[in-house]
């Protein structure tokens, strides 16, 4: 077996998962291109694996658990997205940099930090 096809593959796959996370403005679809940039890197491990002939096959172990982890980070990930979508009615990226607690959009932001007391050090 040649490694450039696979290799190849999974570098444009990892190429269209980095696109999706830098262009995307949904959540949903950044976590679907991290998602594919995770089976990219899971392809180049099985693939160096089969290449190099490993007698212990640790790509392919390092690939499920790699899989594990995903599996965990996407449950997480989309229920985080799920409750900001509902609390702020959106799960655009952009409109979502300021998630400080009890931050009002529209509000001026030099109010709310005079207002605090500060905490010597």
């Amino acid at each position: 077996m040649h490694l450039a096809y696979p290799a190849v593959l999974a570098a444009l796959l990892f190429a269209t998962g980095l696109y999706g996370v830098l262009a995307r403005r949904n959540a949903i679809l950044v976590l679907m291109s991290v998602e594919l940039m995770l089976n990219a890197v899971n392809l180049n491990l099985v693939a160096f694996d089969v290449w190099l002939r490993d007698t212990l096959h640790a790509g392919q172990a390092l690939t499920l658990f790699t899989i594990a982890i995903a599996a965990a980070e996407i449950g997480i990930g989309l229920a985080i997205v799920l409750m900001v979508y509902r609390n702020r009615g959106t799960s655009d990226v952009d409109r979502l940099r300021d998630t400080a607690e009890g931050h009002e959009p529209g509000t001026d932001d030099t109010a709310a930090t005079t207002a605090r007391p500060e905490v010597a050090a």
